[in-house]
């Protein structure tokens, strides 16, 4: 496996690794729920199925924050097969809580918090 290439977007990260693992065995890795639980926790989940699946290629999941504000956001698996036999991996995670709009969206100097918790 390769050191992977981040790159950071607005709301979320993207990463991508090449892996020596035939793209078969990867996609085992991040469906199987007993798999994937070992790196991806359940209790990180919004809900235990995909959002959505092309099989063998890329498959979505909704997280949820264990934390207050419990903001939501989505980790996307993309795997194609490289030039050596092994896997390229693409897991972008974005931040699609609606909330997070306007939390994005407000200037630091409005004196208005960007979230207000229940006491």
């Amino acid at each position: 496996m390769n050191e992977g290439k981040t790159k950071e977007q607005d709301s979320g990260v993207e990463l991508e690794f090449d892996l020596g693992d035939p793209p078969q065995k990867v996609w085992r890795a991040v469906t199987i729920p007993e798999l994937r639980e070992r790196w991806l926790p359940k209790a990180a989940l919004a809900d235990p199925d995909a959002i959505t699946v092309t099989p063998g290629q890329e498959v979505r999941y909704k997280l949820r924050d264990d934390n207050p504000p419990f903001l939501e956001s989505t980790v996307t698996f993309t795997i194609t097969p490289n030039a050596t036999g092994g896997t390229c991996l693409r897991i972008v995670h974005e931040l699609t809580d609606a909330r997070f709009d306007g939390m994005a969206r407000a200037p630091a100097n409005s004196n208005r918090p960007l979230l207000m918790l229940a006491a």
